[in-house]
């Protein structure tokens, strides 16, 4: 139940009072987007961590002009791959072998069959591919926020092609998918705060199929 509890505390804080998220609460947001479950595991996208105020100030221009970018302790980027690459698909399966200690033929087999699909595809289907699992690790990071006791305000409304360029993602076969500012919010210049979080009923939004 504390979860729950905690998912409904939750909301999409708009604005938020600039308090510091402690390192350690922060580390723990991160790593719950690092052990998100991803197709084949590949974990096809970056986390960027802006604490630079003048990074947030060139990008609260162009993800408009809300201030959760600039008032919050950290802005996450969540950066997916522009495509996927053979030698990125290999690097992933050879880490995974590493780590194991051993090779195996189905693994091995599955190996051959992405490099023979996912290389081949337009680099756009690629990326869009990326993007939803960058958007399973964003959700994650959301969830623990919550667990911890920290805002996060997820945000699409941006101009990915200008943060892409404010932080040189291009060059780095990176594309900006979704951005979370995490903070503490501001209840004295929240709108948002104080009114009823509403959802679809469960009885609405689940089909049970016995």
């Amino acid at each position: 139940m504390e979860l729950l509890d905690k998912l409904k505390w939750r909301y999409a804080a708009k604005a938020m009072n600039g308090m510091k998220v402690p390192q350690e609460k922060l580390d723990r947001i991160i790593e719950a987007a690092r052990l998100a479950p991803t197709s084949s595991g590949l974990q096809p996208f970056e986390i960027y961590v802006i604490k630079n105020q003048e990074v947030k100030e060139k990008i609260r221009p162009v993800a408009w002009n809300q201030s959760v970018i600039t008032d919050c302790s950290d802005l996450l980027v969540f950066a997916a791959w522009d495509t996927y690459t053979a030698e990125r698909i290999n690097y992933m399966f050879d880490l995974t072998n590493k780590i194991r200690g051993f090779e195996n033929e189905g693994w091995e087999n599955y190996r051959q069959m992405l490099l023979s699909s996912y290389p081949q595809k337009d680099a756009e289907e690629n990326f869009n591919h990326a993007a939803k699992q960058a958007y399973i690790a964003f959700s994650q990071a959301i969830t623990a926020a919550a667990f911890e006791g920290v805002d996060a305000t997820p945000i699409e409304g941006f101009d990915p092609a200008a943060v892409d360029e404010i932080l040189g993602l291009r060059e780095k076969g990176l594309r900006s998918a979704v951005l979370l500012p995490i903070g503490y919010r501001d209840e004295s210049n929240d709108w948002l705060v104080n009114l009823v979080k509403v959802r679809k009923s469960t009885e609405d939004l689940v089909t049970v199929i016995e």
